[in-house]
């Protein structure tokens, strides 16, 4: 491929973008009319590619982004190829797929059309399969637009599904990635007119822009997740669960522990068994430090600092760590602006702080969530079903994760939800929607409605009676005047009034009903 710079990649970009809804726009319309098990049967050739390269994928995505940690990119991108594909494959997407015979309602899949599919630096390969999937399965074009720094392991990925796919029988064109990256073409797919969906996974700028473009659009936002720890969790497992789901990948999935909020009685418990388990506390100046590291004045995160293992940090920080450190934890009082580590913190650094019972410890979590995390995710380990129900009841997030691992339980790897890559948060969270996305979220549904009782007697006088009069009648009819009898002659067709006569007779009736 010819690279090009400046202004002339914005152009080639541009038209790149251009072309390539076009072609998915006409490889769409010839995959319309492919049936339930040949669309299956592609869409599992592709699972089963992506799969089988989700090591030497998850190699490339760390190499080349500089985020986390490749083996566990690795289990991300068996859950997004196999695991998403093993959740989805039942689901019904062509012709009939349900019906109702006490409601007389037939429903009927139809795809959405071309779909923009604006992909992470943080979980690219991943997210890649997971939408590809999910677009293909309900007869959609996926057309993904990476981050740039993901560009090259986005590429790869889409090459060997794509490859996969028609090798299976799936048009051309149908799956593809933009190569020659930049803002302008994105912007540019997005905008399309041949784009009928955008769905956005990535930072709070990208959703935004996905959602000002005026097409139909799921956009996800930033995750500050809380974990709550009651008095009544198994603080041991707990422990464990935090520091390991804080580690894996680095913390770059976004519903991912933020802060730990810990009930005042086993605080010390908790603090001690997740020193076990390689959590290193901070001490103040080091907190100073590893704020500024990862934020800028604005309050801006440092892309330097996503990802990161806790030694890495610390030599950005200019702090020492001990080897054995998993994840770093700082003592916090407050949330907001003047608690910077309160904030999401795409990498291994936890808050942590202690509330005098699960009131207080509620009202924390909702603080936290409000501080850019709104309609997210939440974690509660306790074995207090009272608890858990209030939390599940009273706080704004759309995932309460119970007694499991925030990272792998949200995405739907250690918990019933629906395995996924993209999280909505709801319209409190800026979204159109509140679940994990999938194939449902894709897939248009018609309805054959058949009559199942006849209109009320009251509906005919002005529903049907818009006529009251013979033909010969030219003076002024009241609506009280008419009925069904009326308006249809003997034989059920209709009397053939004049332009003159309707016009008088709807005169009439709006003077009535303004009356």
């Amino acid at each position: 491929m010819q690279e090009y710079t400046g202004y002339d990649r914005d152009l080639v970009s541009v038209q790149e973008s251009r072309r390539l809804a076009v072609e998915a726009r006409e490889a769409q319309r010839a995959f319309f009319h492919t049936s339930q098990e040949q669309v299956d049967r592609i869409c599992a050739a592709m699972a089963e590619a992506a799969y089988r390269n989700s090591e030497r994928l998850g190699q490339m995505a760390h190499e080349e982004t500089g985020y986390g940690v490749p083996a566990h990119k690795a289990l991300k991108n068996k859950l997004g190829s196999q695991g998403v594909w093993d959740s989805i494959k039942d689901t019904p997407t062509v012709g009939v797929l349900r019906r109702d015979e006490e409601k007389k309602i037939v429903e009927i899949g139809w795809p959405v059309g071309v779909v923009a599919c604006l992909v992470p630096s943080t979980n690219p390969t991943s997210t890649v399969m997971y939408k590809v999937l999910i677009a293909v399965k309900a007869r959609n074009a996926a057309i993904i637009a990476p981050h740039p720094s993901a560009r090259k392991c986005c590429l790869e990925t889409v090459r060997i599904m794509a490859e996969a796919g028609e090798k299976a029988g799936m048009p051309k064109g149908l799956v593809s990635c933009i190569e020659n990256l930049s803002l302008e073409g994105t912007q540019e797919l997005m905008r399309h007119y041949a784009v009928s969906l955008i769905l956005a996974t990535g930072g709070t700028p990208m959703v935004r822009a996905a959602h000002s473009v005026g097409k139909p659009a799921i956009g996800v936002g930033p995750g500050n997740v809380p974990v709550y720890v009651d008095r009544s969790a198994d603080v041991a497992k707990a422990a464990s669960d935090i520091v390991n789901s804080k580690a894996f990948d680095c913390s770059v999935i976004c519903a991912t522990e933020q802060a730990v909020v810990a009930d005042a009685p086993i605080a010390e418990q908790l603090r001690a068994e997740m020193k076990k388990n390689g959590a290193y506390w901070l001490d103040p100046d080091q907190q100073q430090a590893v704020a500024r590291c990862l934020f800028d004045p604005s309050g801006a995160i440092n892309p330097r600092s996503v990802g990161k293992t806790p030694q890495a940090l610390a030599e950005l920080a200019g702090i020492s760590v001990p080897g054995w450190a998993r994840v770093l934890v700082a003592d916090l009082k407050g949330v907001g602006k003047d608690y910077p580590l309160s904030r999401e913190k795409l990498t291994t650094v936890l808050g942590f702080y202690v509330e005098k019972d699960w009131h207080a410890g509620c009202e924390r979590c909702i603080e936290l969530l409000k501080f850019g995390g709104d309609g997210h995710s939440l974690v509660i380990h306790a074995r207090d079903e009272e608890v858990i129900l209030a939390f599940g009841i009273e706080k704004p997030a759309f995932r309460i994760i119970v007694n499991t691992w925030a990272s792998m339980g949200a995405v739907g790897s250690t918990t019933g939800l629906m395995p996924s890559m993209t999280l909505a948060p709801g319209g409190i969270g800026g979204s159109i929607v509140s679940d994990n996305i999938s194939v449902q979220h894709l897939l248009n549904i018609k309805r054959l409605a058949y009559e199942t009782g006849a209109p009320p007697p009251e509906a005919y006088s002005l529903a049907q009676g818009v006529v009251a009069q013979s033909s010969n009648t030219a003076g002024p009819v009241s609506a009280s005047s008419l009925s069904a009898s009326n308006v249809t002659g003997s034989n059920g067709a209709g009397t053939g009034y004049s332009a003159e006569n309707i016009a008088q007779i709807v005169r009439e009736v709006l003077k009535e009903l303004k009356a």
